[in-house]
């Protein structure tokens, strides 16, 4: 797609950007609300820091504000040191952002885009199931009418389940009725800005009805005016405090902000470039934490809904700066009235929403392990804590790709037609042909797996119907062998040869001076029984076995 911009598309962008500002702003006031802060400080992250991407970043469309990973990220990891909405509370949400905008600038700096690829999709499902769930049941309390709050979401709702009798009953009828109708704009009317409204009616009625006297718990008085700019420094006594929160919120911003860039990026087939956008995420972060706000991070959800909309350019995100702007210069004072349950109903629905249900379906179906792991990842962020399921969620990401590589796909390969092969799995008393054993081994030779290529072997020598003569390894797919593996493979040699066996490798590389592989091999085994292509280790194995027949 060509990056050119006409007039008639320019304006385009400007008019999705104005509408997407009726869905950005309840969503933003509500994660302000996940972090901990007022509801204004959610509105200075649709100011700043997505003018700030747009001029360093590459993606087109990559939305970045406030955002419920992070958000919920730094209350977990703030509410642990400073009680939410104390000053020194408030005093530390911008020096996370500060210290995020200065890992990220070391991440650009260091070209860390890849790391995103460390976060497998299939956990990502589960962390972010995960994050929704937590949200979804932090917004209860408030949904209800309660009193009090526990940092840990489980905790909290056992205590609003032992004091149901104290939950407010108008509190109650009117959080209903906002879900309710969210839930019924979705289905019906998905591009009816149904959030706005529920926000704009409620504070209308509480002003003409007095909701504060019948129990329903207000805003309090918003502050008007642009935000100033301060640099917020963290102090020495903070720093080992607030600095892995930072690195958490950083961790989560280039897997998810990568995954969505890249996903519309291959929508309209253009090209990304994540290290840029890790230098666009800096920025913001760094806009952020100037106007006194908390960490931005690439929004999925408001990225797909100005897409929707028909913005194709960064410049959507001018429009919804402006819209931010005015409210805060003339009309934040209407927000006191609005109720704290309203804002809870639009978290709790986003919450939901981040519960990718077919997601986990397709996984469930594909592959049970993963989507064990998905619910895992997601059980850890519930119960524990998001910093934990991120850790959680890379660890078991690393390990499933170590697994795949210690315990890799090998198989017998057994003719079907004239040189053709079929695979079937290692078992016992299996061959290729009387007195030839054709073996693949489908990943690298290192100290973690060598072990598992010597049993595959022996155990097929020594279970095999006729006495073997040959055994050829199908190593195409091994492009690295570690010392550990070379010296198996020289003991392997040599208890084979005992037994009368010939070992042969093939299909190394086309390449027979420069491939490194093929050069670990021939210093493990020798030139004699490597071969740069499968059909010639072959060959060699039939000639070995049955000379007569190998020449005809």
């Amino acid at each position: 797609m060509s990056n050119t911009t006409t007039p008639r598309s320019r304006w385009q962008d400007y008019f999705a950007g104005l509408s997407g500002a009726a869905l950005s702003v309840p969503q933003v006031m509500g994660y302000a609300r996940i972090a901990g802060v007022a509801p204004v400080i959610g509105l200075y992250t649709l100011l700043l820091p997505p003018l700030a991407f747009a001029a360093f970043g590459s993606s087109r469309h990559l939305v970045v504000a406030a955002d419920s990973a992070t958000a919920a990220i730094l209350a977990g990891g703030l509410g642990a040191i400073a009680e939410p909405g104390s000053v020194h509370y408030m005093a530390l949400v911008p020096v996370v952002a500060f210290l995020t905008a200065l890992l990220l600038l070391v991440a650009r700096l260091f070209r860390l885009g890849f790391l995103a690829d460390f976060l497998s999709r299939t956990v990502l499902v589960g962390f972010l199931a995960g994050v929704g769930m937590q949200i979804a049941l932090s917004m209860l309390h408030d949904m209800i009418g309660m009193s009090g709050h526990d940092p840990n979401p489980v905790v909290q709702l056992w205590r609003d389940l032992t004091h149901l009798r104290t939950l407010n009953v108008p509190t109650l009828i009117l959080s209903a009725a906002v879900v309710g109708s969210i839930a019924l704009g979705s289905r019906f009317a998905p591009k009816c800005p149904v959030p706005l409204i529920a926000l704009v009616g409620s504070i209308a009625l509480s002003a003409a009805f007095g909701f504060s006297s019948i129990g329903i718990v207000t805003l309090q008085p918003v502050s008007s005016g642009l935000p100033r700019l301060v640099l917020s420094l963290p102090a020495f006594e903070d720093l080992q405090h607030v600095l892995p929160i930072a690195g958490s919120c950083v961790f989560v911003i280039i897997a998810q902000s990568a995954a969505t860039s890249r996903a519309f990026a291959d929508l309209f087939n253009e090209q990304v470039d994540e290290n840029a956008d890790i230098l666009g995420l800096s920025a913001a972060n760094l806009a952020s934490s100037l106007t006194g706000s908390f960490v931005v991070n690439g929004s999925p959800s408001q990225t797909a809904v100005l897409t929707r909309l028909g913005a194709r350019s960064q410049k959507s995100q001018i429009a919804i700066a402006a819209v931010v702007a005015v409210i805060l210069l003339c009309a934040t004072g209407p927000l006191r009235y609005l109720p704290q349950c309203v804002l809870a109903s639009v978290v709790f629905v986003t919450g939901l929403n981040m519960i990718n249900v077919r997601g986990l379906l397709a996984i469930k179906s594909e592959s049970p392990g993963e989507f064990r792991l998905a619910l895992v990842t997601a059980a850890t962020v519930v119960a524990i804590g998001v910093e934990q399921g991120i850790l959680l969620a890379t660890v078991l990401s690393l390990l499933r790709h170590v697994r795949h590589s210690y315990e890799p796909h090998t198989s017998v390969l057994l003719p079907v037609q004239s040189g053709l092969f079929e695979t079937v799995p290692c078992r016992n008393g299996i061959e290729t042909a009387p007195g030839l054993i054709i073996y693949r081994f489908a990943a690298d030779l290192f100290y973690a797996n060598c072990t598992w290529f010597l049993d595959d072997v022996t155990r097929l020598v020594e279970a095999a119907p006729h006495p073997v003569r040959c055994v050829v390894v199908d190593a195409g797919a091994i492009t690295d062998v570690d010392y550990s593996a070379a010296v198996m493979l020289r003991n392997l040699l040599e208890k084979l040869h005992q037994r009368h066996v010939t070992l042969f490798l093939g299909r190394v590389s086309p390449d027979l001076h420069r491939d490194m592989v093929r050069h670990h091999l021939l210093e493990a085994i020798g030139e004699d029984h490597v071969f740069p292509q499968l059909h010639l280790a072959v060959d060699a194995a039939r000639a070995m076995i049955n000379p007569m027949a190998a020449s005809s």
